[in-house]
């Protein structure tokens, strides 16, 4: 089996917008079963909405607008990607988070694309896996886990290739401590925010050194008012089960410690 190491960069905005975010590069390190890199892909897309670039995103990443004005739009460029994935039976894509392959989703929906692809196949997120591996609990950046485990860091961060190069790097320095088995699943959607998952889970940790109980109502009340919108009720539910489990985390840890 190959491993696909996956990035993205995407047209983040700093001001309100109902408009989507969208792909505007993608980059792809193919790996053999010897970790041995045999394959690119790399590709600029040309977005929908906000076809200019703002001076954020331009230095955040340096792609260039020229780039952009003439490159494919998605559907053109994500054909083009999957004919050189080929069958998703045939690898297991590694992402650092979860946000690239869910704005790969995303962008398939919008253009009506068929999603069953990227459904099917099997990922492994390497940032959960490195932060159980180092014993983290907040999330760190690509440049981070390549200073904590003294690697080079070659090209320029946030471009999509070269992004996907340095991860592929740091999955062959962790490789042999990853739980595949248990830890690579399909993508799921989710409706809740990494920001709104880290807030639950201080707040758990808040509300049991406090000695409060840990009940969803007491959450909402202290925690949620004016500050999180409820209005899709997918989107509370997903928060309900997710302090639930937070809940039953520390209620379990509590229980193992010697009295």
């Amino acid at each position: 089996m190959d491993y696909i190491v996956l990035d993205i960069e995407f047209n983040g905005r700093k001001f309100a917008s109902e408009l989507p975010m969208e792909v505007i590069e993608i980059g792809a390190v193919r790996l053999n079963e010897k970790l041995e890199a045999i394959d690119e892909f790399t590709a600029f897309i040309k977005p929908l909405y906000f076809t200019k670039l703002n001076s954020f995103i331009q230095k955040k990443t340096g792609i260039p607008q020229a780039s952009i004005d003439s490159a494919s739009r998605f559907p053109k460029v994500i054909g083009d990607f999957l004919q050189w994935l080929g069958d998703y039976d045939s690898f297991l894509l590694i992402t650092w988070g979860g946000e690239d392959l869910k704005r790969i989703v995303l962008d398939t929906r919008m253009h009506k694309l068929d999603d069953t692809y990227w459904l099917s196949a099997q990922y492994f997120d390497l940032l959960k896996g490195f932060l159980r591996y180092r014993g983290l609990t907040n999330d760190v950046s690509v440049e981070a886990a390549l200073q904590d485990l003294e690697l080079p860091a070659e090209g320029n961060a946030h471009r999509a290739l070269d992004d996907a190069r340095m991860t592929a790097d740091i999955f062959r320095k962790v490789y042999e401590h990853m739980d595949f088995d248990q830890y690579k699943q399909h993508y799921k959607d989710l409706f809740t925010n990494a920001k709104e998952r880290r807030m639950i889970k201080s707040a758990v940790r808040m509300m049991r050194s406090k000695k409060q109980e840990l009940k969803w109502d007491v959450f909402e009340e202290t925690f949620l008012k004016d500050k999180v919108k409820l209005e899709d009720p997918r989107k509370k539910i997903e928060m309900m089960q997710y302090f639930e489990a937070e809940a039953n985390k520390l209620a379990q840890k509590a229980a193992e410690k010697p009295q």
